[in-house]
C-alpha cells in the first residue's frame, strides 16, 4: 500500500479521497490555485502545493506542474478524482513515465472509452446494443445534418470527448440543427479541446441507469450493482439512487455482465462506470420490459459513488487505492449484496427558476443537518458490514464563509441518505434538505425538496424528462407563504429587541401603554408585492398580528433549534437569517425570503434605469448575435456568455433597437456589467 499520495483535484472529491487515505494511514498532498489558497481541501491534507492561477487551465489542468509537485513531495501515486484530468490519457501516461502510479485505469483504456464515438464502435463489435446514431470520424456540418435527418428527430448532439452534460444539445427539428451544432462544438472545444461530435436518436421516456464496475491488475472483475441517474437538468444529474427502482434481478444481472464485458474488452483496472440508456416500452408499470443500450463509459470514480457505498457497505476509494497498489479486488461477485436504498442530492449554487443559471457568492450561512460528518464505511473481510450505513451523510469541500467562484463547477455539496426502504430514504432526504440552510447565494435546495415531494419521483415514475414533466410543481413554488414569513421576521425583530432590554424601564420594548393599545406598523415586500402589516400589543401581554388578509394571535419562543412560532393556527419551528433588509426564512414547510422595508433608508431613491442588459454572473463574452442598429424582438438571442464551464444565452427582455455593444467577444466581464444598450422600439 502507498504511504503518500497526491490528490490532483479540489473541493469535495479531494476532501473525500483524503478522508479514506487518513483512515488507512496514507499521507496526502493537496494542490491549490490562487482562488483555493484557503480552501477546505487544502486543510484536509497533510501537505499542499500551489500550482497556479484561478482558472483551471492555469492550475488544475497543468499536468506537468502536478507531476512536479508529486515528485517534489515524495508522493508515490496520483489520485485524479473526477473532472479535470481524471480521464486524460496523456496525463495517465505522463504519470507512468515519471514513475508515479495513476490511481485509475491504464491510458489505453481511457483512450478506448474516453471518446464516445470510438467507444460505441468498440461496443458494437463486442455485440453490446447501441442506440441508433452516427459515430463516424467525418465531421462536416452538411454530413452531420444529413445523418440527423436520416436518424429522425428528435436527435441528441453530443461532444465525442464530453461528459458532465457539457457539449450536448437536443434538437427537435431540421431547422434548429445547425445553430445547435455550432453551439455544441463551441462548448466542446472550450471544455475538452475537441469539437468532434456524435449524433444519436433521442430515445423517448428514457431512464439513465449506470453500472459500477471494478477491475484489478490480476484480471478480476465485479460489478457493484446499478444507480439510477434519470433525474437531470440541462443533461446533468440532479438526484441519483441505488438500487434502481423497478430493476428486476434478471435485468440487473444482464446489465452487470455486459458492463463487466465492456471493462474486460479494454483491460480495465480500477473504478469505472458503464452508462446505459434504458427504454421503457411497457411504461412505468412494466419495468420487466425495459431494454438497455450502451451510452458511454466513464473511466473514473463518479460523483454519485456514495449511493453505491451506502447499499454495499464498501469504501470505493479504498478499493481504488488497494487495486492501484497491486492488491486483488477485496471481494468476489458472490460476496457483494444490496442492503436498503440510498439517494444522493446534488446541492448546487444555481437558480432553478431562471433556467438553472449558476450563482456565485459567499456562504454567509451554511448550516447542515444535525449530527452529520462523513466517515467512510469500514469494510469487513467477509463482505459483511462492520458498521451500519450512515442514515445521513454530507460530502462537501466548503465551509461557512467560503466563496463559490465562477472558476469551477457550481456544486456546493452532496447530501446522501440511506434507509431500509426507498420510502424511508425519501423521508430522510426531505428532512435533511429542510435542515440545510444556505444564505449568501442562490441554491437549488428548495427545488430538490420539490422534486422529492413530486408525484413522479415519489412513485418512481422515472425518466430523463421528469423535471420538465413536473414543471408545474417544481418551479416558482412558494411553500412558506406571506403570513408565516412575515410572522417569523417580526418574531425575530422582537427577540432581537428583547435582547437589548435592561432593568431600565425606559428600555422596555413590549409596547405597554397605561391606556389604549399600541399598534406598530411594518412594511414588507414579498413575492414582488408591497405589503403593510400591523402588530397590536394587547393589555394582557398578548400580540395580535395582521398581515395581508390574515389576522391572529402571535406567540413565539427562542429555542436552541430556532424560533417556536405560532400564528393564525399555524405552528412551525423557523430559523431566520438576516442579510441587510432581506430575511431568509427556513422551516419544515420550505424556505423563502421577505424584505423588511426601511422607508427612511430608501427615501429619495429613483426608479431603476431601464433598457439595460447585464451579465448575470462573472464570465467571458463568447459572441454577439446582433450589431448596433439591429432591430430585435423580445426573447431574441443577443449574446452568449461562458461561465462556470457552461454557455448562457442573453435574450432581449423587450422589443427594441440595439444602440451599442459595450464589449467584444473574448472579454471578461464582472457580474452586473452592462453588455449592450437596447432602446425600446418606437411605436
Amino acid at each position: 500500500m502507498f504511504t503518500k499520495i497526491l490528490i490532483a483535484n479540489r473541493g469535495e472529491i479531494a476532501c473525500r479521497v483524503a478522508a479514506t487515505a487518513r483512515r488507512l494511514g496514507i499521507q496526502t498532498v493537496a494542490l491549490y490555485s490562487d482562488a483555493d489558497a484557503s480552501a477546505k481541501h487544502v486543510a484536509a491534507c497533510d501537505e499542499s502545493v500551489h500550482i497556479g492561477g484561478s482558472a483551471p487551465k492555469d492550475s488544475y489542468l497543468r499536468w506537468e506542474r502536478i507531476i512536479e509537485a508529486a515528485l517534489a513531495t515524495g508522493a508515490q501515486a496520483v489520485h485524479p478524482g473526477y473532472g479535470f484530468l481524471s480521464e486524460n490519457e496523456d496525463f495517465a501516461k505522463a504519470c507512468s513515465a515519471a514513475g508515479l502510479v495513476f490511481i485509475g485505469p491504464p491510458a489505453s483504456a481511457i483512450q478506448a472509452m474516453g471518446l464516445k464515438a470510438e467507444s460505441k464502435q468498440l461496443m458494437e463489435k463486442a455485440g453490446v446494443p447501441l442506440v441508433p446514431g452516427y459515430h463516424g470520424a467525418a465531421q462536416g456540418a452538411a454530413l452531420l445534418q444529413h445523418e440527423a435527418d436520416r436518424i429522425g428527430y428528435p436527435v441528441l448532439i453530443k461532444a465525442s470527448a464530453g461528459g458532465g452534460g457539457k457539449g450536448m444539445r437536443a434538437v427537435d427539428k431540421h431547422e434548429d440543427f445547425m445553430a445547435a451544432l455550432e453551439s455544441c462544438k463551441r462548448e466542446a472545444i472550450n471544455s475538452f479541446g475537441s469539437d468532434a461530435v456524435l449524433i444519436e436518436k433521442y430515445v423517448q421516456r428514457p431512464r439513465h441507469i449506470e453500472i459500477q464496475v471494478f477491475g484489478d491488475t490480476l484480471g478480476n472483475y465485479v460489478y457493484l450493482f446499478e444507480r439510477d441517474c434519470s433525474v437531470q437538468r440541462r443533461h446533468q444529474k440532479v438526484l441519483e439512487e441505488a438500487p434502481a427502482p423497478g430493476m428486476t434481478p434478471e435485468l440487473r444481472r444482464a446489465m452487470g455482465e455486459v458492463a463487466v464485458a465492456a471493462a474486460r474488452a479494454v483491460n480495465y483496472v480500477g473504478a469505472g462506470t458503464v452508462e446505459f440508456i434504458v427504454e421503457q416500452p411497457g411504461g412505468y408499470e412494466r419495468p420487466e420490459e425495459m431494454k438497455f443500450y450502451f451510452m458511454e463509459m466513464n473511466t473514473r470514480l463518479q460523483v454519485e459513488h456514495p449511493v453505491t457505498e451506502a447499499i454495499t457497505g464498501q469504501d470505493l476509494v479504498e478499493w481504488q487505492l488497494r487495486v492501484a497498489s497491486g492488491e486483488p479486488l477485496p471481494l468476489r461477485q458472490d460476496q457483494l449484496t444490496i442492503t436498503g436504498h440510498a439517494i444522493e442530492a446534488r446541492i448546487c449554487a444555481e437558480n432553478p427558476d431562471n433556467n438553472f443559471l449558476p450563482a456565485t457568492g459567499t456562504l454567509d450561512i451554511y448550516a447542515k443537518p444535525a449530527h452529520v460528518s462523513f466517515q467512510p464505511p469500514v469494510n469487513a473481510p467477509d463482505g459483511s458490514r462492520a458498521r451500519d450505513a450512515q442514515s445521513v451523510r454530507f460530502d462537501d469541500g466548503v465551509r461557512q464563509g467560503d466563496a463559490i467562484s465562477p472558476f469551477y463547477d457550481s456544486m456546493v455539496a452532496k447530501l446522501i441518505v440511506h434507509g431500509d426502504t426507498r420510502a424511508q430514504a425519501l423521508a430522510r432526504l426531505d428532512a435533511a434538505l429542510a435542515q440545510t440552510h444556505i444564505v449568501g447565494l442562490t441554491t437549488n435546495v428548495q427545488f430538490l425538496r420539490n422534486v422529492v415531494q413530486s408525484d413522479s419521483f415519489a412513485q418512481a415514475r422515472l425518466d430523463t424528462g421528469l423535471i420538465p414533466r413536473e414543471a408545474a410543481v417544481l418551479f416558482n413554488q412558494e411553500r412558506v407563504g406571506l403570513a408565516l414569513a412575515a410572522a417569523a421576521d417580526v418574531a425575530q425583530t422582537l427577540l432581537d429587541e428583547r435582547a437589548t432590554q435592561t432593568a431600565d424601564p425606559y428600555s422596555r420594548t413590549d409596547g405597554w401603554r397605561s391606556h389604549g393599545v399600541f399598534t406598530r406598523r411594518f412594511e414588507f415586500e414579498f413575492g414582488g408585492e408591497h405589503v403593510q402589516a400591523g402588530l397590536t400589543y394587547l393589555h394582557d401581554g398578548a400580540l395580535s398580528f395582521k398581515v395581508g388578509e390574515t389576522t391572529g394571535l402571535l406567540s413565539f419562543a427562542a429555542t436552541h433549534q430556532g424560533i417556536d412560532l405560532q400564528f393564525a393556527g399555524q405552528r412551525a419551528l423557523v430559523n431566520v437569517y438576516r442579510k441587510g433588509e432581506v430575511a431568509h426564512i427556513h422551516c419544515a414547510q420550505g424556505a423563502t425570503q421577505i424584505i423588511a422595508i426601511d422607508l427612511l433608508l430608501h427615501a429619495g431613491e429613483t426608479a431603476a434605469e431601464g433598457g439595460r442588459l447585464t451579465a448575470p454572473m462573472p464570465g467571458k463574452v463568447v459572441s454577439f448575435a446582433v450589431q448596433a442598429g439591429d432591430t430585435v424582438k423580445k426573447g431574441q438571442p443577443l449574446a452568449v456568455m461562458d461561465a462556470m464551464k457552461m454557455e448562457h444565452t442573453i435574450a432581449a427582455p423587450m422589443d427594441g433597437v440595439v444602440a451599442e455593444l459595450l464589449y467584444a467577444p473574448g472579454d471578461q466581464v464582472v457580474e452586473g456589467a452592462e453588455l449592450l444598450k437596447l432602446n425600446s422600439a418606437v411605436v
